[in-house]
């Protein structure tokens, strides 16, 4: 009881201390979004940031009242869950008395009167269960093909294989227990009122699981664990400082920013870590990171740990470079298990060339630039396949676009997916952004023949745009255009076309080439009617069955999805068009609108970094809108003054003092007190530190930042090397 009551003692603690100081992970509320919009939810999971064991209640969401079990870990960020653990005989109960943090997490079960305690470490955790009797039970159980094994009086270890990959773990409890075998589970009775399970896990061996417990947890204290968990995210989290905003605010920001720290995952176990991509373990002392979904994190979550760790940055792309050597695809979806065949492009290529033009420079260039060049041209390019070049691929080659079929014509080609189809206008547009993103690689490493031929692809997508529709439109393979409606048209998903949206959003998905695209629609003023429309266009049915075919497109605004990363950078292609003021005010509206601090407050499928490195980016008032570009656009923050600690010791300094809910407008800028006629910065003005001092105003300024000459960077022809 003593032990309940100094867990009590920390959530006051907690909250005395977010009273006096404010710290940062006292702002985190893990249950945003614990309700999905139509998809899947967030869940309210402890970790340490870029941590092996991920832990939280499995249930369908926040409104279920029952809890399944615990995962002692997890394989992939909403992949599978590993080995589950419950009080009890395991079978679910609803529960109460329910609080998460990102570092310790806290239940009570009804029926059988349990307390649940958790908190984790990096490759380890420890439970807690209170009793109100004298006999404890807990029943752990494979999830997959594996075994359970008693390792004495108080010891238990175990195995299971998920999508390929071996995951062990080591456990050891706090008094003697008795191990009665079922179906593919052990339940274990102690005679006690308060039992305490720690363990450890591995993707090496049971013996590494219960060092990596020995190392981390080798004392029985959850509060030690949770209070050292604590301290580490007061330390993540706190590189941001902000001032100002409302507590929901402030609760949205610094929940984001939590949830752009679960990922990559460091899986270096005493300087050895098991590699999936070639099925070996491997000796190294430089970390090795794996989980990451880059058609999701590329475009905001990975540039914003390029700012806040760029050493890690190196380390994960080494670990990307180590897989392409290990297993010869430079991936996209780097899972714990292998490469994932998942979405469409190569998108490691804009995050090297992200990373490399901001200065992480740490990692083997030629190697990579030598598996993202082989993944673009010796590998297929189609959705959610990895294998080897299809006749769409040749055709690609020569024609610079992926041929559609008709409505209703049968697929003939062997590889494409039955569900996923050929998303031909999405991966067109996609993959002209990827290779822009080589050639810019290809100019560093002196590859000027290789420059020309993925400067030329990267045009591709403009094969696609229809001018007299003024949007990304489907060919056939003989170069006719094919008849369809561009809001509905394309089967689930619009996958026969495009990719989980419509036309209308893959029109805009063009971040490396912005001014190519307004010459498409006819110049900058039709490009600006264009973009003011999408956000009026109304649905092309109501509202259910729309979305019952596009359920990965909620939370619109006209066509406008704010539910899917395509639509992240469009708010900001204003500033692109000399209206920079439409992009303060959208943002507002988009933020305002569909990240409140609710059970509800994520408009889609998070992704793991994916949708919250936007708001992180947008609450701070600057978004990097074209990843391989240099340059951060000016959007609205919503705070009085922002600081990026940065690692090297520097700070950067967003201030906004009379920033309100009406005062959205940039009226004017300064950088370190010099006035600031554009509406963009530069990576190397970040990094060098200051402040960029922004006066808010309810009335837009509509000279400022509109001239041709301080417009932001947007064409192929862009050298970054001019903004570093």
């Amino acid at each position: 009881m003593r032990k309940l009551i100094a867990i009590a003692a920390l959530f006051v603690a907690a909250t005395t201390s977010y009273a006096q100081q404010k710290s940062p992970v006292d702002e985190v509320d893990t249950t945003i979004g614990n309700v999905g919009i139509l998809l899947v939810p967030t869940r309210p999971t402890a970790y340490r940031p870029n941590s092996m064991v991920r832990v939280y209640p499995v249930r369908k969401d926040a409104l279920d009242d029952q809890i399944q079990y615990f995962p002692l870990t997890i394989l992939s960020h909403r992949q599978p869950d590993l080995f589950a653990i419950l009080p009890g005989d395991g079978t679910p109960q609803s529960y109460d008395n329910e609080h998460a943090t990102p570092y310790f997490y806290t239940s009570r079960l009804d029926q059988s009167k349990i307390d649940i305690q958790f908190a984790p470490s990096h490759q380890s955790g420890i439970f807690r269960f209170h009793y109100d009797t004298d006999t404890a039970t807990v029943t752990l159980r494979n999830l997959h093909p594996g075994s359970l094994k008693v390792e004495g009086k108080d010891a238990i270890s175990g195995e299971e294989k998920a999508m390929g990959l071996t995951a062990y773990f080591y456990a050891e409890t706090n008094h003697p227990v008795t191990a009665t075998p079922g179906e593919k589970k052990l339940t274990l009775t102690a005679h006690t009122s308060d039992l305490e399970l720690r363990y450890g896990v591995s993707f090496i061996s049971a013996e590494q699981a219960k060092k990596n417990l020995h190392r981390e947890i080798n004392h029985w204290d959850l509060t030690r664990t949770s209070e050292e968990g604590r301290a580490e995210w007061n330390k993540a989290l706190g590189q941001i400082d902000i001032e100002g905003g409302t507590p929901e605010q402030r609760r949205v920001f610094y929940t984001s920013l939590y949830r752009c720290m679960e990922r990559m995952i460091l899986i270096t176990e005493d300087g050895k870590y098991y590699s999936a991509y070639d099925h070996k373990v491997h000796t190294d002392a430089r970390p090795f990171y794996v989980d990451n979904w880059l058609w999701d994190t590329f475009r905001a979550m990975e540039p914003l740990q390029t700012i806040l760790n760029p050493d890690m940055q190196a380390d994960k792309i080494q670990s990307y470079v180590r897989m392409y050597q290990q297993g010869g695809i430079m991936p996209t979806f780097a899972l714990a298990s292998g490469p994932g065949a998942t979405m469409n492009g190569y998108h490691a290529a804009p995050w090297i060339a992200d990373a490399y033009n901001k200065g992480v420079r740490n990692f083997d260039l030629p190697t990579a630039y030598e598996g993202l060049r082989k993944r673009a041209l010796d590998t297929t390019v189609l959705p959610w396949e990895l294998g080897p070049r299809t006749s769409l691929d040749d055709f690609y080659s020569t024609h610079g676009y992926m041929p559609a079929l008709h409505p209703g014509e049968k697929e003939t080609v062997a590889g494409v997916n039955d569900f996923e189809k050929r998303q031909a206008v999405a991966v067109t547009y996609e993959i002209s952004t990827d290779d822009w993103s080589i050639a810019q690689l290809a100019t560093v490493l002196k590859k000027p023949e290789d420059r020309e031929l993925f400067l030329k692809r990267s045009t591709n997508y403009r094969n696609l745009f229809r001018a007299d529709k003024g949007l990304a439109w489907p060919k056939d393979d003989k170069g006719n255009w094919i008849n369809i409606d561009p809001k509905f048209d394309g089967g689930m998903g619009g996958r026969d076309y495009y990719d989980e949206n419509n036309a209308y959003t893959y029109t805009w998905d063009v971040v490396h080439d912005y001014d190519g695209l307004f010459d498409l629609m006819g110049g900058k003023q039709k490009a600006i009617a264009n973009l003011d429309q999408l956000f009026r266009e109304p649905l092309p049915a109501n509202k259910y069955t729309f979305q019952a075919k596009f359920p990965d497109s909620t939370s619109m605004m006209g066509e406008f999805s704010m539910a899917n990363e395509p639509s992240l950078p469009i708010p900001y292609v204003y500033n692109r068009l000399g209206q920079p003021w439409k992009t303060q005010k959208r943002i507002r509206s988009l933020i305002e609108s569909f990240f409140p601090a609710t059970l509800q407050g994520i408009p889609g499928d998070e992704d793991g970094g994916g949708l919250t490195g936007f708001v992180v980016f947008s609450m701070m008032g600057f978004y990097p809108i074209s990843p391989g570009v240099p340059v951060y656009d000016i959007g609205s923050p919503i705070f009085s003054k922002v600081t990026i600690h940065l690692k090297n010791g520097k700070d950067f300094i967003v201030s906004a003092p009379n920033t309100s809910r009406d005062a959205k407008y940039v009226q004017s800028a300064t950088w370190n007190g010099q006035p600031l006629n554009r509406l963009w910065f530069t990576h190397n003005t970040l990094t060098s530190g200051g402040t960029l001092n922004l006066n808010m105003s309810n009335i837009p300024n509509t000279t400022l930042g509109t001239a041709d000459a301080d417009l932001p960077p947007a064409s192929i022809h862009t050298d970054p090397t001019k903004f570093q």
